[in-house]
């Protein structure tokens, strides 16, 4: 630090003099001071730069903005003499981002505060958005609150007294997601027990149970000796991302850091493990648990687990233990899968399921590639230190195979100092060849995705600074590299960057429909947050250590299973909100509310920059402030199913073990529904027989204003004639139910087509629009049965 200047000396000492007499003055005296009775506000304080406090009169910063703050403040003298340093009301005091202090001040003391010489400006309280996570405001569920005091989860209380069970691999004890502070008990109905000791399991984790062979324990005597604990990320990270509790600090590597927080901040939490590395998911462990969280009391099931083939209802676990969840009123939200962009890949099709595809968020991890010509091309890293210098290197390429695999030719030579252009897709993975190009003293590296990811990109926390670029980009960096005799580079990298608009944007990892095993049912069925996630692991993934304890304890995932859990999360935020709505109604609401569009407000695309279709992202993105109000629900029962299933040809005894324990059924003695007039919040039509129309029957039930009209308006490709009957719906009570019917044909001179359509039936009040999705098809999907079960990320 620099000697005083000798000419502010007497500057100086009077304002020592003045301070010492100004705290003496208040400290000694009753006369001048009386009741603080105002009206406090938090308010940023910023002083005038010469005003520096003298180390020899306050001990600290504080001290010197204690006798600011004092100075007019009227302060009772008892609350003085219990806090004369502080002053009670002073709440922070800045020592380098801002020459000041925030405190609680009358809006009198703030105008006498303007009137002293050391004032610049007085700043009211502005609460800023949650980062990290960052779903939770871009879904509009934190309102603009901090702390979640507006938006959906005001209405929801975030989700207070729901419990979410997941269905996963094991969970991190202790980790912070889990802290119970402000959580209250679970409600009575919990039956479940928590097998970790009592400083992991509290009022958040209320239960946490392992199913490994359970069957085999028990038969020996042991009943579930197993500790649902996981090094692997998956289990923590879903549990994090549906019900996780506030974290503050929160960051990937430093990156998205802010306030993390699940969908539903003050849900409950029940972990199920039935995931092991070493076995996958067994069938038996999935039912077993299944079975439990039922018994248990959960509100909600979060599955992020699932078949890579058609599974058969009558002996897929999930379809299984779903059916039987939703005849005890629970919500089931389950992946898709990530077995995308072919279609025919969607798992967990079963109609009382909520299946879940993925897509991008509206944030980016900026690292951009400047070029010697000045071009610069934007790409993704987690690593981004703050020390790297951004110069302009040599850019070089590999001298092998392109792909950075072959350790032998990644010498110093050829790569010290400079950035190395490498194509993904090696024997080496981008992690990996980070490392062996840092071991040889790169100074950088440029990684070219392969081109069947199209736009998505996926970053990783590499050894060494990097960018990874799109397909499209690593052209551009290639025809660059080629034009010049010696091609230079420099990595910027920008850090977190939100707002993206190109954005939501469907992954080709994302499972498509049709469903194999339900054609006439659209799945998936919702599009949420699943690419690039920021939530609670165990530990990061990647080669750099994290830049602090906290920033160990979050990570990047990417999959449908990071967006099941989205899912999980916000319906227990409406069931909290809505409690007399069965899951079916919570369903529909999140279907026929859902975003076909970005935030350009073009089509929602897929990976390839083609419009996302129908058997990409189902109705859409959700979009839980809407569903809150969705005015109408498509609603159904557990028995609504059974005569579906007969339609699906299934027989007695299948359907009796998906529907049991309801009891027992004959198909023969009830009339079968088609899949096609299953009260579904979507209509799937084919029409691939004569004549060559389809009529469809739905009910909807009024869940908005009592007295309402509903008009229908209809939009379908120019080759589809559509009609609605009737044309207009009246409603003159809240639940009150109506019945309307579809048909759809080709227009009239229409030349027939062999592919699909799609369209959509909106109905229109006041206050709503309840938009059901039309997918029409020239001819009937592919169907295929086989079975596993494993997880989707």
């Amino acid at each position: 630090m620099d000697p005083p200047n000798p000419t502010r000396l007497p500057a100086l000492l009077a304002l020592r003099v003045a301070v010492f007499f100004l705290l003496a003055s208040l400290l000694a005296s009753t006369a001048a001071a009386h009741n603080d009775v105002g009206l406090h506000k938090n308010y940023l304080i910023i002083v005038r730069t010469p005003y520096e406090y003298d180390r020899s009169l306050f001990k600290d910063v504080s001290s010197w903005h204690a006798s600011l703050l004092a100075s007019v403040c009227d302060m009772a003298e008892e609350e003085l003499d219990r806090d004369p340093s502080a002053m009670a009301r002073l709440i922070y005091s800045y020592r380098h981002v801002v020459n000041g202090f925030a405190a609680r001040l009358t809006a009198e003391e703030v105008r006498a505060m303007a009137e002293k010489d050391w004032f610049v400006k007085a700043m009211p309280e502005k609460t800023y958005r949650l980062m990290t996570t960052h779903t939770p405001q871009m879904l509009g569920l934190a309102g603009g609150a901090a702390t979640g005091a507006g938006g959906l989860w005001k209405t929801s209380n975030m989700g207070e007294g729901i419990i979410i069970g997941v269905l996963d691999d094991g969970i991190r004890p202790g980790h912070p997601s889990f802290d119970a502070t402000g959580m209250k008990p679970p409600p009575a109905k919990w039956k479940g027990r928590c097998d970790f000791n009592a400083t992991v399991c509290n009022n958040k984790l209320i239960g946490a149970r392992s199913f490994y062979e359970s069957a085999k324990w028990k038969w020996q005597g042991i009943d579930d000796p197993v500790l649902p604990v996981s090094e692997g990320s998956h289990g923590t990270h879903t549990a994090s991302t549906a019900a996780g509790a506030f974290v503050p600090g929160a960051s990937a590597l430093g990156n998205g850091l802010g306030t993390a927080s699940g969908m539903a901040p003050r849900a409950h939490v029940a972990l199920y493990q039935v995931c092991y590395e070493d076995k996958g998911c067994d069938r038996d462990d999935i039912l077993a648990a299944l079975d439990d969280a039922v018994e248990d009391g959960v509100d909600v099931l979060s599955l992020s687990l699932g078949d890579d083939e058609a599974g058969d209802f009558a002996y897929d676990p999930i379809a299984l233990g779903g059916y039987t969840a939703i005849m005890r009123g629970v919500f089931v939200s389950a992946a898709a899968g990530n077995m995308g962009p072919d279609h025919a890949t969607v798992a967990n099709e079963a109609p009382w399921l909520l299946t879940v595809a993925a897509a991008t968020t509206d944030r980016r991890f900026l690292a951009t590639v400047r070029l010697g010509d000045g071009v610069e091309l934007d790409g993704e890293s987690l690593f981004q230190p703050k020390d790297f210098l951004s110069v302009q290197r040599p850019l070089v390429r590999d001298l092998s195979d392109g792909t950075c695999s072959d350790e032998k030719v990644l010498t110093p030579q050829h790569v010290g100092g400079k950035i190395v252009v490498c194509d993904a897709g090696g024997n080496l993975t981008s992690l990996e060849m980070g490392a062996a190009l840092r071991e040889a003293g790169a100074a950088g590296m440029v990684v070219i995705t392969i081109e069947e990811l199209g736009s998505v990109i996926q970053p990783k926390a590499h050894a060494l600074p990097a960018s990874q670029v799109t397909y499209a980009t690593g052209q551009k960096i290639r025809a660059y590299m080629n034009s010049t005799a010696n091609p230079t580079g420099e990595l910027v990298l920008k850090g977190t960057v939100l707002g993206n608009r190109d954005s939501p944007v469907v992954p080709a990892f994302s499972s498509r429909g049709p469903s194999k095993q339900n054609q006439g049912i659209l799945k998936p069925d919702i599009t949420g947050p699943g690419v690039n996630i920021i939530a609670g692991v165990p530990k990061p993934a990647g080669l750099m250590a994290p830049p602090n304890p906290l920033s160990a304890k979050f990570d990047v995932l990417s999959g449908t299973s990071m967006a099941a859990p989205h899912l999980s999360g916000i319906a227990a935020v409406l069931k909290r909100a809505r409690p007399t709505w069965t899951p079916a109604a919570i369903k529909s609401a999140l279907i026929t509310t859902a975003n076909p569009t970005d935030r350009n407000g073009k089509p929602i695309a897929a990976h390839d920059g083609s419009p996302a279709n129908l058997l990409t992202v189902g109705a859409g993105f959700v979009d839980p402030v809407r569903a809150l109000k969705p005015g109408l629900v498509y609603d159904l029962t557990t028995a609504d199913y059974v005569p579906y299933l007969c339609g699906l040809r299934y027989s007695d005894a299948e359907v009796n073990s998906i529907i049991h324990p309801m009891p027992p059924v004959s198909c023969a003695a009830m009339r079968a529904v088609e899949q096609k007039d299953l009260n579904y919040p979507s209509i799937t039509a084919f029409l691939d027989t004569e004549p060559y129309a389809v009529t469809v029957a739905r009910v909807v039930t009024n869940v908005g204003k009592a007295r309402s009209v509903y008009v229908a308006k209809v939009e379908v490709p120019a080759e589809l004639s559509v009609t609605v009957a009737p044309a207009t719906l009246r409603f003159k009570k809240v639940n009150q139910a109506k019945g309307f019917t579809v048909t759809i044909r080709p227009a009239a001179g229409a030349p027939r087509t062999k592919g699909i359509a799609e369209g959509k039936l909106e109905w229109v009040s006041n206050d709503n629009v309840v938009r059901t999705p039309i997918l029409v098809s020239f001819k009937k999907f592919v169907q295929d049965n086989s079975t596993t079960a494993h997880l989707t990320h």
